[in-house]
Parts: C-alpha cells; structure tokens; sequence
C-alpha cells in the first residue's frame, strides 16, 4: 500500500482514469490518502477524511510513508480560516490555499503558514456563520471550495472547519445522526435531506433560524423550509422534497 497527501491548492478528482471523466470530488492542500491503485499517469485514492475514492493525476500528488499517514490520521487537525490565503515555500515561492485546507501538516510539503486557523471543535452555531462565508458559491459539482460546490461539499466543509465529521454524498451523510419527526424540532445546523422521484437521497442542506435552509441551488442560497420541502421564492415553488432531518450534534 502506498500513501500520498495533495500539494497543491486543490486536485481534481475523478471517477475514472480520464481527464474528461466527470469530476466527483477534490482534495484540498494538505489532504492525506492511501493510493488503491498505481496505473502510468493515475492513482486510484481513498481519502483519509471521508473514505471517498476516485482517481487523481499522478503528477498532483506527493507520497508520504504509511508511518506519516498513520500521524496525520492520528494529529488533531488544523484549518485554513480565510477564503483565500497563501502558503510560502523556502525560496518564497507563494502558493494559494482555500478556506478549510489542512496547513497543521504544510512542513511535510516544506511549506510554511501563518494565516488564520481553526483547531478545535467549535459550538454548534457556528456552523451557520461558517456556511456564509460560502454564499453565493457557484454550484459545481464534486467541488468543495469556495469558487464551486456541490450540496454536500457544503455541508462536509461546514462541519469540517468546525470539527465535525461527515460522509462525503448526500445519501451517505443521512446515515449520520438522528432523525428528527419535525422541522419545528431542528435547531441550526441540523441537517434537512430531500430525495428525487425515486426517493433517492440527492440534496442536503443546512437548517437555520426562522424555517430558512443554506443549501445550493445553483449557487449557494438561503430559502425557506417547511414540512414539504425547500420554497424558492425567486421561482415561487418548491424545488426540492423533505425527505428527513438529521441532528448530527
């Protein structure tokens, strides 16, 4: 088994070997993995964080011994706090980096930080405060930064930053935490979760005072929430189906 961590600000990464397959998801700087699978230009990863797994360029990534996977798995974790920031290398060459990046580990890249942090698990509504910092976020899908992301990179990211643990899709995240009977039950930061026709889980926002959910919708946007599902008031109709709400913490 081979291990790696993402050194730049954000890698792609795909569900299948091919620069035009479709992106799943990404890591961000300072993401650790295990490498499933070495083909000539792709690895096939399993993010530490999530357990998500998809390919990425063997050129975007840096190996690391499974003794150094083994102590970033086991370190507490710090994050980027500022939308964007930089990361400074020996000869100043300046690198980007995105609100919730990992910089506790940046030394092992022989990168350098001193922008903002956060390290330690924060109360409950902070949550809604660090989802607004990701308003008006295009949607794209498999993204999870603040220049695109999909419903559940938000809510992944959301909970990161703040110390939190959740699945990386929507359906896998509403295996997480206890269902609540009513909207009027849920406080901020409860997590709603609506499903397509199907009855397939595909959406996930986050709850917040006064029936108003954060989710994307194109970007990411407050509407109301009932019993029904989410209200977009802009098209005046409802866009997406309650399926359940979940209290993660």
């Amino acid at each position: 088994m081979q291990y790696g961590i993402c050194p730049l600000s954000i890698v792609p990464v795909r569900d299948s070997p091919d620069e035009s397959a479709a992106m799943i998801s990404q890591l961000l700087f300072g993401e650790h993995f295990k490498i499933l699978e070495t083909r000539k230009y792709w690895s096939k990863i399993r993010a530490a964080y999530d357990s998500y797994e998809g390919w990425i360029l063997n050129t975007q990534l840096v190996f690391i011994t499974e003794e150094t996977y083994d102590d970033i798995l086991n370190a507490p974790n710090t994050y980027s706090f500022d939308l964007i920031t930089f990361v400074e290398k020996e000869n100043s060459l300046l690198l980007p980096i995105l609100l919730g990046s990992t910089v506790c580990h940046s030394d092992l890249l022989s990168f350098h930080f001193d922008g903002n942090i956060i390290e330690e698990a924060q109360e409950k509504i902070n949550l809604i405060n660090t989802a607004l910092l990701y308003l008006n976020t295009p949607q794209l899908f498999g993204g999870r930064t603040p220049f695109g992301i999909d419903a559940s990179g938000l809510t992944q990211m959301v909970y990161k930053i703040n110390g939190y643990k959740l699945l990386r899709t929507a359906e896998e995240q509403a295996s997480q935490g206890t269902a609540l009977s009513f909207v009027e039950e849920s406080e901020p930061g409860d997590l709603a979760f609506f499903d397509n026709a199907s009855g397939i889980i595909d959406h996930v926002g986050i709850i917040m005072e006064n029936n108003y959910v954060i989710h994307v919708n194109g970007m990411v946007r407050i509407d109301r929430i009932d019993h029904t599902g989410i209200f977009n008031n802009d098209v005046r109709n409802y866009t997406h189906k309650l399926r359940v709400i979940k209290k993660i913490i």
